[in-house]
């Protein structure tokens, strides 16, 4: 049994073993009435599970935040998570679009091993969902015991079979499609906001009300541990913000970055406001907190910035793929680091599961890592040999620092991304061995994968789009 695929089991055996030694000091006979006193006493003492808040953000370029290098764009307090955390450099989505990032997310699974490969288009058919037969990381979590919460931006199913309630969510608030409008909720009739499975309507800027309800799922559920799945759909399309957000960037020249701004800048609000009720509520130390972007900033469409990464969203080149990614844990993970080594948000599952001191599938392949061990120094090396991408026909792996991509019937093209972030250079007549290993892994483990369960919706150039996509067609219609 892998490591990874062993720590539910362990967990349940360390909780074994915790009892038998608490009855073995209370001895035999009448000594051992006092047993279960005890070990409920050993409970008590020991620390409290994490509360989990996982915070997606919604075409976030990879330069966009302070704690990235942003000079437009002040970000405080997303900015302080990396300060009381962990920053990743090279840190990765499973997807450079919505939907299947978040598929592999929810999962701790290259969504591609199920069939969740595509978008599903802005008119998606019943069919589409996150297949039934996926653990969901609401569904391990609440089976440990926490309440879990949905805020935001779903992306996983429109149908009642789908629905967040019926994926291991006691609570929702949100849309279920994949995007939205911000200051009229009402332009969306197909795709409402809803509590629950109750459409409600919703008047206030539509970032601020997913603060809004965050911020009291914290405060109803802070006495027992909880999972926050809070998905902003900043900062997709539609470009709308309110006055209060446009006045603080009246510098900035060109309306779309401005816009683009004032919206990341409500989503930081909202983190702020988060980070804020965890104090309040003793919980701060005791959160364990994941923040990163659903994929790579769509750069010609929403005014992001992927600086100094080439390429953009819908793409498997780095600006498509790597994102900004932040992990803090003030009680058991120091802050004030960045770390090097690649990660991915497949990662997120089990590493929350193990935080939770639950149990991970044992029927499937977790490709997720439990990356605490190698923050704290308790695990030496990288959390991954190889991490893989595929979007249609375009494909990428990488291992170690070489990055190997190939698109259609093009010959892959090779790059050492320790010296050449931006893939400039084409190294793969340079090493052909090394082009060639990691072909063979990109095909060995597209031979594990399932075929898509749908296919993309049509790009305005049809097939060639597809195939090398300009950053307005690398999007496609989200929703």
């Amino acid at each position: 049994m892998s490591r990874k695929r062993a720590l539910g089991a362990a967990a349940v055996r360390g909780e074994s073993m915790r009892r038998r030694e608490f009855l073995a000091l209370a001895g035999a006979g009448a000594a051992g009435l006092f047993a279960p006193r005890l070990y409920a006493a050993a409970r008590r003492a020991q620390p409290r599970r994490p509360n989990i808040v996982v915070i997606v953000a919604d075409d976030l370029g990879y330069a966009d935040l302070g704690c990235q290098g942003a000079a437009d764009i002040p970000t405080p307090h997303i900015d302080s998570l990396a300060r009381n955390g962990v920053r990743f450099t090279n840190g990765y989505v499973s997807g450079p679009v919505c939907s299947p990032t978040r598929a592999g997310l929810m999962t701790g699974r290259y969504q591609q091993r199920f069939g969740h490969e595509f978008n599903p288009g802005a008119n998606p058919a019943a069919s589409f969902g996150l297949p039934l037969s996926e653990v969901t990381l609401a569904d391990a979590l609440k089976s440990a015991g926490y309440t879990t919460g949905a805020v935001g931006k779903w992306h996983l199913g429109m149908a009642p079979a789908f629905h967040p309630l019926r994926r291991g969510f006691d609570e929702f608030f949100g849309f279920l499609g994949g995007s939205h409008w911000y200051t009229d909720a009402k332009q969306d009739p197909l795709n409402p906001i809803m509590r629950g499975s109750e459409v409600v309507d919703e008047k206030e800027y539509l970032t601020d009300a997913f603060t809004r309800e965050a911020v009291a799922f914290i405060a109803r559920r802070s006495r027992t541990p909880f999972f926050l799945y809070l998905t902003y759909n900043a900062v997709h399309a539609p470009l709308q913000a309110t006055g209060k957000y446009l006045d603080r960037f009246r510098g900035i020249g060109d309306e779309k970055r401005r816009t683009y701004a004032a919206m990341a800048s409500a989503m930081d609000d909202g983190v702020g406001a988060v980070l804020r009720k965890l104090k309040e509520t003793g919980l701060e130390q005791d959160t364990l907190i994941f923040f990163f972007s659903d994929n790579g900033g769509p750069v010609g469409v929403n005014g992001s910035s992927n600086a100094p990464l080439s390429g953009a969203k819908g793409m498997v080149r780095e600006g498509g793929i790597r994102v900004p990614f932040i992990v803090q844990w003030p009680r058991r993970i120091a802050g004030r680091k960045t770390y090097d080594h690649p990660v991915i948000s497949l990662d997120v599952f089990p590493t929350a599961v193990a935080a939770a001191r639950g149990k991970l599938p044992g029927d499937r392949v977790i490709d997720g890592v439990e990356v605490v061990p190698f923050l704290t120094g308790e695990e030496r090396g990288a959390p991954h040999d190889t991490l893989f991408w595929r979007l249609g026909d375009r494909r990428a792996v990488r291992r170690g620092d070489w990055k190997l991509m190939r698109t259609g019937a093009d010959a892959p093209a090779l790059y050492d991304l320790s010296r050449d972030v931006s893939e400039s250079s084409d190294l793969a007549r340079d090493q052909p061995s090394v082009a060639r290993d990691l072909h063979q892994e990109l095909e060995r483990w597209e031979s594990q994968l399932a075929p898509p369960r749908w296919q993309p919706a049509a790009g305005p150039r049809g097939r060639r789009a597809r195939r090398q996509p300009p950053q307005s067609a690398a999007v496609g219609p989200c929703a």
